[in-house]
């Protein structure tokens, strides 16, 4: 392995915070006797290229600074690659750290980490989701493919322009609160028959949780080969105000309204609705996701 290592940096993630923590996770990575090269790109698209080209050129990891956001960028340039991932976890809701042990917003020891990681060789293979089917191709995710009221929320609260920051997403729930109406999926799990279905919300886990701490797909493990799959049935305002805080405990699959299905393939189609993966838009329904084992060589 190549002792450079490429720190991919989001500067605006966590409110600057991506910028500041890249210094003292490089710190640690020179300590340990690593080079360290920095990759910033003007925008989404310009860092994925740039991050590709590190790979390419036989970087010894990339090191994703940021949040979700940057790491499920990452994932686009190292998934099925030999590639290790470092995580160096500063946004808002850093699920994908959070799921997997590692440092939160202590950029230092998440620097620590991943020189002593690469120094000792030790990585973990982690399955990722690939979604496509929509006009964007296909893309690879690591948390949660949502769609559903989640996914409404953030259309909603990527439409607005005031307030600010997270409470944009908190207004946005309350005005998709009082839209709230089922939906009309059409669902087929692996191999079965298609079957329509409606539901408030279907949420395809890799991971066990998004949106900063909601477990709504508490028991998935990265590594097992599938999906959880939480479907959350027609309910009413009232019903859905009291499943929802019991996501961030995992509890709520022992609520009448809430099921969980296991599979290796997925398929969603309904009218009106786009699929977030990591938070991220991948394009309207339909949309088919599928797990790829070891798809990624996590640095832990």
């Amino acid at each position: 392995m190549t002792s450079e290592i490429t720190l991919f940096v989001n500067p605006s993630a966590g409110r600057g915070r991506g910028a500041r923590a890249a210094q003292p996770a490089a710190r640690e990575l020179r300590a340990a006797g690593f080079a360290v090269r920095t990759v910033v790109g003007t925008d989404a698209g310009d860092a994925l290229v740039r991050a590709r080209a590190a790979v390419t050129r036989g970087t010894g990891a990339l090191v994703a600074v940021g949040g979700d956001g940057l790491v499920s960028l990452a994932l686009q340039a190292v998934a099925g690659t030999a590639t290790p991932l470092g995580v160096v976890a500063v946004g808002t809701g850093n699920d994908f750290a959070r799921v997997n042990g590692l440092p939160v917003r202590d950029p230092a020891a998440a620097g620590r980490v991943v020189a002593r990681a690469l120094t000792e060789g030790r990585t973990r293979s982690l399955d990722l989701g690939r979604v496509g089917g929509g006009p964007g191709g296909h893309r690879w995710f690591g948390t949660v493919l949502a769609s559903g009221f989640d996914s409404r929320v953030n259309d909603r609260g990527n439409r607005m322009r005031f307030p600010g920051g997270r409470f944009r997403y908190d207004v946005a729930m309350l005005a998709e609160l009082a839209a709230l109406r089922p939906i009309r999926y059409t669902v087929a799990f692996d191999d079965t028959d298609e079957r329509e279905l409606e539901a408030t919300l279907i949420a395809v886990g890799n991971g066990s949780s998004y949106g900063g701490g909601m477990r709504i797909c508490a028991d998935a493990q990265m590594d097992d080969g599938l999906f959880d799959v939480c479907v959350v049935g027609p309910c009413s305002r009232t019903t859905l105000l009291r499943v929802f805080p019991r996501v961030y405990r995992g509890t709520h699959p022992s609520h009448p309204v809430v099921t969980v299905h296991r599979a290796a393939r997925v398929r969603l189609a309904a009218v009106g609705v786009t699929g977030y993966a990591d938070g991220e838009p991948v394009g309207p329904l339909p949309l088919t996701a599928q797990t790829v084992p070891g798809a990624l060589r996590l640095l832990v």
